[in-house]
């Protein structure tokens, strides 16, 4: 599955939501390669509760776009990955198991080259009529994919010490107490 060879934490480190996109296709392979990561997330009970639709199409990208607060950036990437869960599947745990996924989907991205940026803002009932999804399925993200035309810098995140604690809550995180 892997073209890079970087390391998990690799991908981690230098993912980037990513909002301009060179305007060309995402290769077959690559995207392949994405959607197997997602395949082959854990789900609880192995459920698989997820359902993906890629969109390639330029006039369904820009309709996505649309449907998701004007967010136009994303009509240029190579495509739109929408990403449902079904509550049928696994009534308590569908969108979470979902959201796993997708961030499967991510890092393998980041190791194919390529940039996404995970969209929560949209209109459900619009983006399921563009796709043509059932009303039993809930759209969990939209993820754009494609080739980065900008290298954002790192965001800022807080120290271990400021969202770990030891044993319980409150108790300070010492990095050589571990």
């Amino acid at each position: 599955m892997s073209s890079g060879g970087i390391s998990v934490f690799e991908a981690i480190k230098s993912r980037r939501s990513i909002r301009r996109y060179e305007p060309k296709p995402v290769p077959k392979e690559k995207l392949l390669a994405i959607l197997e990561a997602a395949r082959l997330a854990p789900s609880a009970g192995n459920r698989q509760p997820w359902r993906f639709v890629v969109v390639r199409d330029s006039e369904r990208k820009k309709l996505l776009a649309k449907a998701s607060r004007n967010q136009m950036f994303m009509a240029d990437a190579g495509v739109i990955v929408v990403a449902l869960s079904d509550p049928r599947a696994s009534p308590k745990w569908h969108a979470l198991d979902t959201m796993i996924a997708i961030e499967h989907m991510v890092l393998e991205a980041v190791e194919q080259g390529l940039g996404t940026c995970w969209i929560g803002a949209f209109d459900p009932e619009e983006v399921r009529k563009i796709i043509n999804a059932p009303s039993e399925l809930n759209v969990v993200a939209l993820l754009p994919i494609g080739f980065p035309a900008e290298s954002p810098s790192p965001r800022p995140r807080r120290a271990l010490n400021e969202i770990v604690y030891l044993e319980e809550y409150g108790k300070a995180f010492r990095e050589e107490e571990i």
